[in-house]
């Protein structure tokens, strides 16, 4: 199976080849040599650079769109459209199927192609578009795109009854109306499953000495980076030995800085910067004795993967899908937003938390291995034109013919417990398969229910 994906990315080149400094492409690597091919759509910068994620190898393919800045490039954007769509456009006949992600206008642009063409489309949405662009607006001059962010919101609801359509997260996916359309609820990790700490490691960190709290994401406006100065203010004068981590860089440092200095705790807090995806952040989480979350809007955090994937005990606002993926409030402490002393109740069950099982429940489920087994394998191969050969589908050419990984019809028997089991709300259920679906495709596209 190929399947193109679209993310409104910018990626750059050299000699050594293309990357990008957007982490949750990692997420789509993975994707490839499960599935044959993934194709990566994206802008590419007209200067040569590297980032942090080299994107390459057998099993994926960049493809270069026209270079706009940003979405406020309005110039830039327009004069990038009619490129943008005829290299979309040439790409389709080696596609069976292309996942699009917004909340960029060109998924819809390339969303009509391609249903034109006859190449299934599944839409994607990572957070709730109005609240997102509403944090992220340049200036109050900027206050006029809102009406079009919710525009476009009710069309992809409106969508979401007729083209498949992925979502991250429980709140997202009451949103799209997931009981009855054809929504996928799902979460991207970067995690491996061997990168995931045993439960007996998880629980037996030491807390004599030093306890830090850590805080990952961009310093930026919608991820309230100066209300972690009061955190660790809090928590030092309840017991002084805790200290504040930040992995992440973004325009609020230097006022992140100040706060703290402000509050006398400017000794207490350390400022990485940018911590790329891999070994180096992984030791942080595993050196962290809580991970505090203190976002305004979010869909749902990676972080909360990457931290139940090193056995941390979590605290973080209820804004999002943030909820549900903390099983409200049974695998991590929920806050309100805004709220420093609230976060600072680290301080008194982190320890209880990180002994007791319910904290490292999710621990299991958290590696990309489960995302894969347990939401996206059916959907993606539901969505192929035609009934594929094992040689086509890596997994399944190296498992045994019984196995879900060499199944491309609906999983069930063991493997349908085992999702159940694990929790999985496994709903992608449109009432009728996209164009050129394969029979076997059909039965995968059947209402849950039935199955």
């Amino acid at each position: 199976m190929r399947i193109g994906i679209y993310m409104d990315f910018v990626y750059a080149a050299d000699a050594e080849g293309v990357s990008t400094d957007q982490a949750v492409v990692l997420f789509a690597l993975q994707l490839g040599p499960r599935i044959g091919e993934v194709v990566l759509f994206g802008r590419l910068a007209p200067e040569p650079g590297r980032a942090p994620y080299p994107v390459g190898g057998p099993h994926v393919r960049f493809v270069a769109l026209p270079h706009y800045r940003a979405l406020t490039d309005l110039a830039a954007l327009l004069r990038a459209i009619r490129r943008s769509c005829a290299v979309f456009s040439a790409q389709l006949d080696d596609l069976d199927a292309v996942w699009l992600f917004t909340p960029s206008p060109l998924s819809l642009l390339f969303a009509a192609i391609a249903r034109r063409r006859g190449v299934a489309v599944i839409f994607g949405l990572r957070q709730d578009t109005p609240q997102y662009l509403a944090h992220r607006l340049p200036s109050r001059r900027w206050i006029w795109v809102l009406p079009f962010a919710h525009a476009l919101d009710r069309l992809h609801r409106l969508l979401a009854g007729r083209v498949p359509t992925t979502v991250v997260g429980p709140d997202l996916a009451r949103k799209f109306g997931a009981d009855r359309k054809p929504v996928l609820e799902m979460s991207v990790s970067l995690v491996r499953r061997a990168d995931l700490v045993s439960l007996e490691t998880a629980q037996a960190k030491s807390w004599a000495g030093e306890l830090r709290v850590l805080s990952v994401g961009r310093i930026d406006p919608e991820k309230n980076p100066l209300l972690l100065a009061d955190v660790v203010a809090e928590l030092r004068s309840r017991d002084p030995r805790w200290l504040l981590d930040v992995a992440g860089d973004g325009p609020l440092a230097d006022a992140l800085r100040r706060r703290a200095t402000e509050l006398g705790v400017a000794d207490a807090v350390r400022l990485h910067g940018y911590v790329a995806s891999g070994p180096a952040l992984q030791e942080l989480y595993r050196d962290a004795h809580a991970l505090v979350h203190v976002s305004l809007t979010e869909g749902l955090p990676q972080v909360l993967h990457e931290a139940h994937a090193a056995g941390l005990p979590i605290v973080a606002t209820d804004v999002g899908g943030v909820r549900g993926a903390l099983s409200d409030g049974s695998a991590g402490l929920l806050v309100p937003p805004r709220d420093a002393r609230a976060d600072a109740g680290t301080a008194d069950v982190a320890r209880p938390m990180a002994r007791s099982s319910a904290a490292t429940r999710a621990l299991p489920l958290s590696s990309f291995e489960a995302v894969w087994d347990l939401k996206l394998q059916e959907p993606l191969f539901a969505s192929a034109p035609r009934n594929l050969p094992a040689a086509s589908n890596p997994a399944a050419a190296a498992a045994p013919s019984n196995s879900p990984a060499a199944m491309t019809k609906p999983a069930s028997g063991s493997h349908q417990r085992a999702s159940q089991a694990a929790g999985s709300h496994h709903r992608f259920t449109p009432p009728s398969p996209p164009r050129r679906c394969s029979a076997t495709a059909r039965a995968a596209w059947r209402p849950a229910a039935s199955r």
